[in-house]
């Protein structure tokens, strides 16, 4: 008797990073059956004023900052290269638990994740009454994170009555796809799409619309959702949180589904 076909089986998968992360979401597609195929379509260089980093930063181990908040894997890499010390006067706050995952990897310890939305907004909505009430220690709040980053969480903790500061940690910028890529994605041959964040969604806009009908999308989230939806992208599934396991877990049930 033949083993029952894998929810993937045969499908094809572009996977929009690359690195550890692609490489893991790979594998645990493959383990589904799916044929990945990564194609980084997004890349990160070194922000453009690399002296104001460089001097909050510096501020940031002198302990002149409460809190430190961190909003992706990106810029802990920004803080190990920069060999940035945070003092144990400084509190972190991680957007989620990989960005706090990879906090701990890097020897930092966090103090807050938000438990029920790893997004800007649920770091705002569930932020510590502690840290900003009367008495709490506000103080200031140092939030290093991509020159295109949306300014939501600045906004939502300055309305809190913190004091925030915001710095550009790094860039975000487009990765060329090759023609084979987007040959395999115009012809169909592409069954889905992982969607990681705004950015991604918009390059995939930018590089490989329209897709073809039978093209699944799936997002990481209800904020990349809204995003891709704004980029014109049809969104198929949306992961219920923002974990490489949940998205691939919210493609696997639409197949099982379809």
């Amino acid at each position: 008797m033949n083993p029952p076909a894998k929810p993937l089986s045969g499908w094809r998968v572009l996977v929009p990073r690359g690195g550890k992360w692609g490489d893991g979401v790979a594998a645990t597609l493959r383990g589904y059956g799916a044929i990945p195929v990564i194609a980084p379509l997004i890349n990160f260089a070194s922000a453009d004023n690399a002296e104001a980093l460089s001097d909050a930063l510096g501020r940031l181990s002198e302990g002149r900052f409460n809190w430190l908040v961190i909003t992706s894997a990106t810029t802990v890499d920004v803080l190990v290269s920069q060999g940035t010390t945070i003092p144990a006067t400084t509190k972190i706050a991680a957007v989620g638990e990989t960005t706090a995952a990879a906090l701990t990897l890097a020897g930092y310890s966090v103090d807050y994740v938000p438990v029920n939305d790893n997004s800007a907004r649920g770091l705002v909505k569930e932020w510590p009454v502690s840290a900003h009430t009367s008495g709490g220690g506000s103080g200031r709040v140092l939030i290093p994170h991509s020159d295109i980053a949306e300014p939501t969480i600045v906004a939502g903790l300055a309305d809190l009555g913190m004091d925030v500061e915001y710095v550009a940690a790094y860039r975000t910028v487009g990765v060329p796809v090759s023609d084979q890529i987007k040959d395999d994605v115009a012809s169909g041959k592409v069954r889905a799409i992982l969607v990681t964040s705004g950015s991604v969604a918009r390059q995939i806009a930018a590089q490989l619309a329209p897709l073809p009908d039978g093209t699944v999308v799936a997002c990481i989230g209800p904020r990349t959702a809204f995003d891709a939806r704004g980029a014109g992208l049809t969104v198929h599934t949306i992961a219920e949180s923002r974990s490489a396991d949940s998205l691939v877990e919210a493609l696997v049930e639409f197949a099982s589904r379809a």
